[in-house]
């Protein structure tokens, strides 16, 4: 892995992170409220499974599975 991948890794979760403010902004706004009422249990949580689950797909994607 170079420092081009890491960039355009970023780059990507920079344009998809901006996608739903873009497309929605009221709900996009609703939905972070929801987020900031969450306990911090439920939000780690939530925080694992989007991390094993881009784990799991980077993965799959780089072993040509």
């Amino acid at each position: 892995m170079n420092w081009t991948d890491l960039l355009a890794a970023v780059a990507l979760v920079m344009v998809i992170e901006g996608l739903l403010p873009f497309a929605n902004p009221r709900g996009s706004r609703r939905a972070m409220a929801m987020l900031a009422q969450m306990p911090e249990d439920k939000l780690r949580l939530i925080g694992l499974v989007s991390i094993v689950a881009g784990l799991l797909l980077l993965y799959f994607v780089r072993s040509g599975a």
